[in-house]
């Protein structure tokens, strides 16, 4: 499947009470922030049933499918939730508190430590503006860990079978009451490997084909949408296998898109919309890239040349 194959606007040979499994193909999808969307009992805060009070609103607009942001107790910086995010956890998580008191505990490998901080050198810094290193010494433990992204978002530690058991029992525990889906957040750094930049590593691929087979076996019809903000030709991997359609994720963000439908109209031409998807590889007929306008991640250049 390319970019430009047709999607039918129905289909009709579903029978009735069912869902076609490839019903994300043709989906709108609305991103809400839930605390600024509706409150429901004045306190000034948006929540859960104030949602729930517009759904027939939102099906009036034409929307087929929410995808719901962080919305649990958290200590504001990070969550892992609906919104799932597979690589790191808040430095303020149990299993954090208890890796970094306890070394030989039942959570001590649930993190990547190191006694100092050389590994990995070739894995370049995500958030150059604020962290200066990829590792931060805890005095607690005595101990450097390991985090692509801000210091307090430590990674996991997926060469522990143990993470990740935990990881897939947080995902069915979620379907379990009903969810459709999830945004895989940041996928490309869940495994590090010495002399490489430590992204879309083979590995990686390697257990979330083990996420689908387990969700498809347990929970078919779950969307699974890969958040790898990096080119196409990257991001295609994710979709796993093309002869059997796609055995990874059904889905992956176009991130090059979004900035080039701005400069789009700043220049008043379509070229950069059109350069961008003729440059976008084939993908498996099961799968489907997921195009958007904005969402929370903010508009950035991240996405377009020196030049452009």
């Amino acid at each position: 499947m390319t970019v430009n194959e047709p999607v039918p606007d129905t289909f009709e040979d579903t029978p009735a009470g069912e869902r076609h499994p490839d019903w994300f193909k043709r989906a709108v999808f609305y991103e809400v922030l839930v605390r600024s969307f509706q409150d429901s009992n004045g306190d000034g805060i948006g929540d859960l049933k104030g949602l729930t009070a517009k759904l027939d609103y939102l099906q009036w607009l034409g929307v087929d499918c929410l995808w719901l942001p962080p919305f649990f107790k958290s200590p504001l910086r990070d969550g892992v939730i609906i919104d799932f995010v597979m690589n790191h956890t808040s430095d303020q998580h149990p299993w954090f508190q208890e890796s970094r008191k306890n070394p030989d505990g039942p959570y001590g490998d649930y993190y990547v430590w190191a006694d100092d901080d050389t590994r990995y050198a070739d894995a370049r810094i995500i958030f150059v503006d604020t962290e200066a290193s990829n590792w931060t010494y805890d005095p607690v433990r005595g101990q450097y860990y390991w985090h692509r992204f801000f210091s307090h978002q430590p990674d996991l530690n997926y060469e522990n079978p143990a993470v990740q058991e935990e990881m897939l029992a947080a995902l069915k525990f979620w379907l379990d009451l009903g969810v459709d889906g999830y945004r895989l957040d940041a996928v490309p750094y869940l495994y590090a490997e010495e002399g490489t930049n430590c992204e879309n590593l083979p590995a990686s691929h390697a257990f979330l084909k083990r996420v689908r087979r387990e969700i498809d076996a347990q929970y078919p019809d779950t969307v699974l949408l890969a958040e790898a903000n990096q080119w196409p030709e990257d991001v295609v991997d994710y979709f796993g296998d093309y002869a059997s359609g796609g055995d990874e994720c059904h889905m992956a963000f176009h991130f090059p898109v979004m900035p080039r439908i701005f400069m789009a109209v700043r220049r008043e031409s379509r070229y950069p919309v059109s350069e961008i998807l003729a440059k976008t590889p084939a993908i498996p007929s099961g799968c489907q890239w997921g195009i958007f306008l904005r969402n929370h991640d903010e508009l950035t250049l991240e996405m377009v040349t020196d030049e452009e």
